[in-house]
C-alpha cells in the first residue's frame, strides 16, 4: 500500500516555459495519479500560461522569491488542500518523473525521502570544489541522521504531513541553504529521513539558474548554513523518533 492519500508534486519555476510542459504532461501521464501545483515564482516569460494548458494547477507569485520561497508557498498550499505527501519536482525537467513513485515509496519508513543522485544509480557526476562540499555535507548530516544520505542537497524530495510541517516552519528562502538548515532542523525534531537512489538526466530546455563557479559558492554557503542550522533550535513539536531506516 502507498504510504500516504494523496500526493502533491511541487514545480518551482522560474522562466520554465520551455520545459515545464511537457515536465508536467509526463507527471500528469504517469500510472499513478498526482496532482501537480506550479509555484511560477515571478516569471517574466510564458510560464504560467504553458503550466496551465499543460494540466497544472498554478500559483502565482508577484515576484522572484527563489526556490525556498516557492517551495515555502508549495508547502502551505498542500497543507491547506489537506495533501498528506508532497515531492519537488523541477520543472527543466532533469527530475525523472518515472522516479516520483520511487521516493514517494520511501515515505512508507521516513519522514523525508530524498532522491539521491550519487547512490550507485544513474551517471550524474559533479567534481571539484562543488564535489566537495557535497561530500562534506553528506557526511555531517549523515552522522546526525544515524544514517548513510550520499545526497542531502538533492531538491528531489518528498516529504509526509510531519515533513510539511517541519518544512513550512522551517524553510528558509536561501538556494540549498535552504536543504541543509531544514533537513538539519527536522533531524533535531525528531523527523525520520531515508534516500532512495535515482536516475538524473538532462535539462529538458532553458537555461540553468547557476553556472559551476556560482554553484561552488553556494555550496560554500551551504556550509556556514549548516553550521548556523547547528544552533538552531529543535521544532517546539518534537516528534516522536523511531529508528531511522537506511536506505
Amino acid at each position: 500500500m502507498r504510504p500516504y492519500t494523496r500526493a502533491l508534486v511541487i514545480m518551482p519555476a522560474w522562466n520554465e516555459a520551455e520545459s515545464v510542459g511537457n515536465t508536467v504532461r509526463e507527471v500528469l501521464a504517469l500510472q499513478d495519479s498526482y496532482d501537480v501545483l506550479v509555484v511560477n515564482d515571478g516569471s517574466t516569460d510564458q510560464t504560467s500560461a504553458v503550466a496551465t494548458a499543460a494540466g497544472a494547477v498554478v500559483l502565482e507569485l508577484p515576484f522572484n522569491l527563489g526556490v525556498g520561497g516557492a517551495m515555502r508557498a508549495g508547502f502551505k498550499y498542500a497543507k491547506r488542500n489537506n495533501y498528506d505527501a508532497v515531492i519537488q519536482v523541477d520543472a527543466d525537467g532533469q527530475h525523472h518523473p518515472k522516479e516520483i513513485s520511487r521516493v514517494l515509496a520511501g515515505l512508507g519508513e521516513a519522514d523525508i525521502s530524498i532522491g539521491a543522485r550519487f547512490a550507485d544509480r544513474g551517471s550524474y557526476k559533479v567534481s571539484g570544489p562543488r564535489r566537495w562540499a557535497m561530500v562534506l555535507l553528506a557526511k555531517v548530516i549523515s552522522g546526525l541522521a544515524h544514517t548513510r544520505l550520499t545526497d542531502v542537497t538533492s531538491g528531489f524530495k518528498a516529504a509526509n504531513a510531519r515533513g510539511i510541517d517541519q518544512f513550512i516552519d522551517h524553510y528558509p528562502a536561501e538556494y540549498l541553504g535552504d536543504t541543509i538548515d531544514s533537513l538539519v532542523v527536522a533531524i533535531r525534531s525528531g523527523c525520520r529521513i531515508t534516500q532512495v537512489p535515482v536516475e538524473m538526466r538532462p535539462r529538458q530546455g532553458g537555461t540553468p539558474s547557476h553556472n559551476p563557479i556560482k554553484s561552488a559558492i553556494y555550496l560554500g554557503r551551504s556550509v556556514f548554513a549548516l553550521l548556523f542550522a547547528l544552533t538552531r533550535r529543535p521544532s517546539a513539536q518534537r516528534y516522536d523518533q523511531s529508528p531511522t531506516v537506511k536506505a
